[in-house]
């Protein structure tokens, strides 16, 4: 078998000895060869594709924690302008003197907010962890096709992070120019204290987490094109590797991209060059730059900006599309539109990045050809959420907890995808451009939907990645609190948008147009308070279930038909003992198996009155 000889450097050196044994009795004693392994090479630098996701977990779940307290410290802020509270200075320090948040580091907690969740988190958080996790199991490999630069991605994403957690301990504090940075209040140092060494720790930060992202995404295309196991054509992958496949595509071609944007940057602040600067004042003196434009950034930002979105999404769909399957007992609907819509949306996402930017003064005409594409948009998403309802559509639903957040990702991406078609229309965008309606709809679409998806993933695939189960009461009470929360946090904003209330500003207050949001202000706070905590349960049965959770005992607890389900509960590195199992159908042959069972697995030969499919 050809994958036979990619088992990496690693098994070679702690299994020499018995790696021809294996072929001949398939049996398990990688076990004892393990513990010589030390407890640095297997878990800290480790080349095990399983081990390596969840590093990018463990690193997201960090980040996810501290951004979301972020969210917590400046709506305090939003929601009670008048009040003091003490416990922010015990968090913030001199930011926060006599408990009133700076002005300065509100935009730097808004900034930080924005930028970990949606590239430390929803981008390496989720890509890396399951990427990681799911593509060699469920192609049938022994691991990536490079673990040695699937390591090093993961390392160069570590240290993009203390860079950027560095960054809110320096005294000028962090970058504070939004997590987009647009200059020119980016790229000069005066403009503001976060635009000085905070913002060149946030674009060196940016720029290891895009060498991070490339190792990963290539990692991952190449793996999937060159290293499936024998029957796995493309068409009976599962859907979740086929959206891994096109988030990594989108992820290498728009990733360079904001490099480029953020070298240009760098430049303009240190070097004298004006790319982005052009004609500019300050105190009354002319600036030196002439020439450049600081529309140009926007372009190279959203250029990667908008794939961005589906580099999120992606993802969190293929996992739903799984989940939802599985727990309904029930074949995929329309497998092949799934996997074209997903082409669709990939194609279409790198030709939307100017809906960001209708209020740039850019050409009516030019305008209108971007409102086509983005409404054009909707339409494979529209087929997946088509198809997902019609998955479960007399269904057998099972509603464990990963059930319900892949049920609760399709909610959201519904009612938060809607709110899209009004922000395509560049006629209506201009009034709601900037607004708290942008905030509610992609929040919902993007953030909450794509943490759903994720969430979905983590409890369905914790027996894989652990040997345990995740509590289930735990996971129903955060389950609960967190989608009827999510819905109160971000529906009100859209009526506060349409009303034309500004987002990023300090404090509304001073403001009689918008006083009358004082209330709805306050309970968003409340609710945002009362969801971060129940992430907090999230986060203990997470770490709890690692050495307490009810151990697997079955290798297939869910009776799924993919191929990670096949493996010994805990997996060694090269994950399957003896031969890898050869593929001979799809993955979603939900059907009476003739033995009082309702699933075949993807390694299960056909009978002879069966037609592959």
């Amino acid at each position: 078998m050809s994958n036979e000889a990619t088992l990496h450097q690693e098994i070679h050196t702690h299994h020499h000895d018995h790696a021809h044994h294996d072929h001949d009795h398939g049996h398990d004693d990688h076990g004892h060869h393990e513990h010589k392994q030390h407890f640095i090479s297997k878990y800290v630098f480790s080349m095990d594709h399983k081990i390596i996701s969840r590093q990018f977990l463990i690193t997201g779940i960090f980040w996810a924690i501290a951004g979301g307290l972020m969210s917590v410290f400046f709506r305090l802020q939003l929601g009670f302008p008048e009040d003091t509270f003490p416990i922010l200075e015990k968090f913030l320090g001199d930011w926060a003197r006599g408990g009133k948040m700076d002005p300065e580091m509100y935009y730097g907690l808004v900034t930080i907010h924005g930028t970990v969740l949606v590239f430390f988190v929803l981008t390496g958080g989720l890509s890396g962890t399951f990427s990681n996790l799911l593509i060699p199991l469920q192609i049938g490999a022994r691991d990536m096709a490079s673990p040695f630069l699937n390591m090093l991605s993961y390392w160069f994403f570590a240290g993009a992070s203390v860079i950027m957690f560095s960054s809110l301990f320096i005294n000028t504090g962090p970058a504070s120019g939004g997590w987009t940075t647009y200059p020119p209040l980016s790229a000069l140092k005066e403009a503001s204290m976060g635009s000085g060494l905070g913002m060149d720790l946030w674009l060196v930060s940016m720029a290891l987490f895009i060498v991070s992202s490339l190792l990963g995404g290539l990692n991952y295309i190449v793996t999937i094109l060159n290293m499936r196991t024998k029957g796995m054509s493309m068409t009976r992958m599962p859907l979740t590797i086929w959206a891994f496949l096109f988030t990594a595509i989108l992820g290498v071609l728009s990733f360079p991209v904001l490099l480029s944007a953020a070298v240009l940057l760098l430049f303009d602040r240190h070097a004298g060059t004006s790319f982005y600067l052009s004609e500019i004042y300050i105190a009354g003196k002319a600036l030196p730059n002439v020439g450049g434009s600081a529309i140009l950034y926007q372009h190279l930002f959203w250029f990667l900006g908008h794939p961005e979105v589906y580099i999120i999404m992606l993802p969190a769909m293929g996992m739903a599309s799984e989940i939802l399957a599985t727990h309904s007992r029930k074949p995929i609907f329309g497998y092949m539109a799934m996997i074209l819509s997903m082409i669709g949306i990939t194609v279409l996402a790198f030709l939307v990045w100017a809906h960001h930017m209708f209020v740039t003064g850019m050409s009516p005409i030019l305008g209108g050809v971007f409102v086509l594409l983005t409404l054009l948009i909707a339409i494979p998403s529209a087929v997946k959420v088509f198809n997902w309802l019609t998955t479960i559509w007399k269904g057998n639903i099972r509603f464990t907890v990963p059930m319900l957040f892949a049920l609760g990702f399709v909610s959201l991406f519904i009612s938060g995808g809607l709110t899209g078609l009004f922000l395509g229309n560049s006629a209506l965008d201009i009034h709601l451009h900037d607004t708290y309606f942008v905030i509610a709809h992609f929040h919902i679409v993007m953030g909450i939907s794509a943490f759903f998806g994720m969430f979905a993933g983590i409890y369905h695939w914790f027996p894989k990645m652990y040997g345990r189960f995740m509590n289930n009461t735990m996971g129903y009470i955060h389950f609960f609190i967190t989608f009827i929360g999510s819905y109160v946090i971000f529906w009100p904003m859209h009526y506060e948008g349409v009303a034309g209330m500004p987002r990023r500003y300090y404090d509304y207050s001073s403001w009689e147009s918008f006083k009358q949001f004082a209330e709805l202000n306050q309970m968003i706070s409340v609710a945002a308070i009362i969801v971060f905590f129940a992430q907090l349960l999230f986060v203990f049965n997470y770490f709890v279930s690692i050495w307490k959770g009810k151990k697997v005992t079955d290798p297939n607890p869910w009776k799924a038909n993919t191929l990670e389900w096949t493996t010994p509960i805990n997996a060694g590195h090269g994950n399957w003992d003896g031969e890898i199992p050869e593929v001979h159908r799809w993955a979603y042959d939900y059907k009476d198996n003739g033995e009082g069972g309702d699933f075949i697995p993807q390694n299960v030969p056909l009978k002879d009155d069966e037609k592959a499919h």
